[in-house]
């Protein structure tokens, strides 16, 4: 856990005191005039990285947005769902189960370790922890995406619904980019280019959102589109690293042994 050790939780009598002083179950984030400009700023700074793929950046960003305040809950949530799109889903559930005990019964947290536990392969404990989040106050386009992969993740009917319900939320296109990148982790490609497609047409000068329609393109061998989407990026971000990388995967026609495996096996 070393590379994680700089993960901010606060003073737990602090963030305690500060969780009853807003009715202890706290769902949403400060509002922004409310925070310390430097606060703001790197809670800004995290969105901005989040929205260019660029997670790591991102949770640095939280992190340090928790340095200067500590009962930030789009901090804590933040931070979990970095660690998420990392690929460090076990660390996401030891620092869910910490920011739990200091907010506990927050629909967000318990949404954002529904999905980290979802993520370790624990699927009937994270129905359970995305139960508890609907059922705390409030809605949130977060929670019915959650709700929605848990769903997926057990093959289950109906995550659509609870992609659309996430939609419905929040019209913002990072909504639709993310519930593609968990089509994708769940190799449903042809979903994940719909929730692509709509990410770009809503957001059609994001770099971001191109390259992960590129891919998911990609993922259903539709080799033109995909190249157009790269390239696209490309105009957008001219030294988008992993675009140029996949355009000439592109180009060469490079294919992996378990690339063909899912070409045979992937789920319509």
């Amino acid at each position: 856990m070393a590379r994680f050790d700089r993960l901010e939780f606060g003073d737990t009598r602090d963030a305690k005191s500060a969780d009853s002083q807003s009715n202890s179950h706290a769902n949403d984030a400060a509002p922004a005039d409310a925070l310390p400009d430097v606060s703001f700023e790197a809670l800004r700074n995290a969105d901005l990285n989040r929205r260019k793929g660029l997670y790591e950046n991102a949770l640095r960003q939280y992190s340090r947005a928790l340095e200067l305040e500590k009962s930030l809950i789009a901090g804590w949530v933040g931070q979990l769902q970095m660690l998420v799109l990392i690929e460090e889903a076990p660390e996401a559930d030891v620092w869910g189960r910490k920011a739990l005990e200091l907010f506990p019964g927050n629909g967000e947290l318990l949404a954002a370790r529904a999905q980290a536990v979802c993520r370790v392969g624990d699927i009937k404990q994270a129905h359970a922890l995305a139960d508890a989040a609907m059922a705390a106050p409030g809605r949130t386009a977060y929670r019915w995406q959650v709700r929605g992969e848990v769903l997926l993740a057990n093959r289950q009917e109906m995550e659509q619904h609870c992609f659309s319900k996430a939609r419905e939320c929040d019209s913002d296109w990072l909504v639709s980019l993310e519930t593609a990148l968990i089509y994708l982790r769940y190799r449903f490609p042809a979903k994940a280019t719909i929730a692509a497609r709509a990410a770009t047409e809503l957001a059609p000068d994001q770099p971001y959102a191109w390259y992960v329609q590129g891919l998911s393109e990609m993922e259903l061998d539709q080799s033109r589109l995909s190249r157009q989407c790269f390239e696209r990026c490309l105009q957008l971000s001219p030294h988008h690293a992993e675009a140029k990388k996949r355009l000439l995967e592109v180009a060469k026609n490079r294919w992996s042994i378990g690339r063909l495996v899912r070409r045979v096996f992937r789920p319509r």
